[in-house]
């Protein structure tokens, strides 16, 4: 019997995130006035902004605009980060990135697994951070063996999804039927169950130590907290959420808006108070799920990392306690010294671009020269920001702070330790910066190739 063609991993992952985004809207109902609300600003924008609609179109990124979402998990230990990145092999998704959050004061850190190949960000751009649990640095020496106890228990994926990875792995890849299986069986990882696996006194004692702990130690799977539509005015959808019925944070995360947006800006919904039933029969209730949105600017070179890190720095010293208005005005004020337009960015070397003939480019004789700056004077090449596609440690953290309540810890501060966690994953986290580099690169050669003749 002739084996049947095996499902492209892009379109598995495009099933299972419209999968995941059915389900969280039924799970979540603000979710979806969340989505209508994103919608309705992005076309409103795009609208007003014919420039910004042309610049989205030529870089293919109108069409994924409405599909794109991010997704956030946290897990308890190895044996289910490293399942984790077996599983999201299954849909082309790889670790990219090592995030420490402790430097913000959050017991975990995390790698974002996502596309890697242009073609398949065009395709389905889905991506989900997911954070490990850092037992280690809860200081109490029985709550943190009571937490590895509890962990050690549970299994958070389905025998038929343990069944459908490892034929994945040995074939090489899934039939329609069996990735529709598949799609099924892994979203019960991320479903949520409102019966946790502890009684309410266990509960309590590692909500007091961190509300995160709790939330990744007592349930029976690292239920999906948060997924993320990307939105062209966050501001505007910031503005409009109370008019909704949403409480939205206090402040949005990340650099403050810009003619050239960079790296990501992100607020959220306030967290849910849902109730629970603990062991024992108890009653209580549980906050952690929350409505997440993102807008995304161009990824920063190394040059230009460093000197985000830096004003992100001296404009969190001046911040705390301010109302977004004011947090908005003295982050706009710090970061003057940053160009706000992208052909300064690009010429200094603070951001990746994406270089691509024009029509009087492919029309023109052989060219003679290879300066870019040379081609681009002439309009036979233009150059687009490259979109970031990654995420900021600090900004995530403070998501988290928001929705988990509370500030910062600072018992946890300054421990990262990328080795222990690629020998949790079981596997290396691949360098983010390195990927923009190498599209940048592979652009302009393309580009001198074909003006090579």
């Amino acid at each position: 019997m002739p084996q049947l063609p095996f499902l492209a991993t892009n379109d598995v992952r495009d099933r299972f995130s419209k999968a995941m985004s059915a389900m969280y809207q039924t799970e979540v109902p603000q979710y979806g006035t969340l989505l209508e609300l994103v919608e309705q600003v992005n076309q409103e924008t795009l609208s007003q902004q014919p420039e910004l609609r042309r610049r989205l179109e030529a870089q293919g990124e109108l069409a994924r605009l409405s599909v794109e979402r991010h997704g956030a998990i946290r897990v308890g230990s190895a044996e289910e980060l490293s399942m984790l990145r077996r599983l999201f092999a299954v849909m082309g998704m790889y670790p990219v990135g090592y995030y420490d959050l402790s430097e913000a004061g959050v017991p975990v850190h995390s790698t974002a697994f996502r596309p890697i190949e242009d073609e398949a960000l065009a395709c389905n751009p889905f991506r989900v951070f997911t954070s490990l649990l850092r037992l280690e640095l809860i200081e109490n020496e029985a709550l943190r063996q009571r937490a590895e106890e509890i962990l050690a228990k549970r299994d958070i994926f389905t025998p038929t999804a343990r069944e459908l990875i490892e034929r994945f792995e040995t074939q090489g890849g899934l039939t329609a039927e069996e990735a529709d299986q598949f799609v099924n069986e892994a979203l019960e990882t991320f479903r949520w169950h409102q019966d946790a696996t502890v009684d309410l006194d266990t509960y309590q004692a590692l909500h007091d130590e961190h509300r995160l702990i709790a939330d990744v130690v007592c349930f029976r799977g690292p239920h999906i907290n948060h997924l993320t539509p990307r939105t062209l005015d966050i501001d505007e959808v910031q503005r409009r959420m109370p008019s909704v019925g949403m409480n939205p944070k206090a402040v949005i995360e990340g650099p403050p808006r810009r003619e050239a947006p960079i790296l990501l800006r992100q607020t959220s919904f306030k967290a849910l108070e849902e109730s629970i039933r603990f062991a024992g029969d108890a009653q209580g209730t549980h906050t952690a799920r929350f409505g997440e949105i993102e807008q995304r600017g161009m990824a920063l070179t190394p040059k230009g990392r460093a000197l985000y890190d830096q004003l992100l720095g001296e404009g969190r010293k001046q911040t705390g306690g301010l109302n977004n208005d004011a947090h908005q005005a003295v982050m706009d004020k710090v970061f003057a010294e940053l160009p706000d337009n992208d052909e300064a960015m690009r010429r200094e070397g603070l951001a990746y671009f994406h270089y691509h003939l024009t029509g009087a480019g492919k029309a023109a004789a052989q060219s003679v020269t290879t300066d870019m700056d040379v081609l681009i004077a002439k309009g036979f090449v233009e150059a687009q920001p490259i979109t970031y596609e990654d995420f900021l440690p600090v900004s995530a953290a403070g998501i988290f702070q928001s929705n988990l309540g509370g500030g910062e810890n600072e018992a946890y501060a300054g421990n990262a330790n990328r080795e222990a966690f690629e020998e949790a994953l079981g596997a290396s986290v691949t360098d983010e910066l390195a990927l923009y580099a190498e599209r940048e690169q592979a652009s302009k050669q393309r580009v001198l190739a074909a003006l090579a003749g």
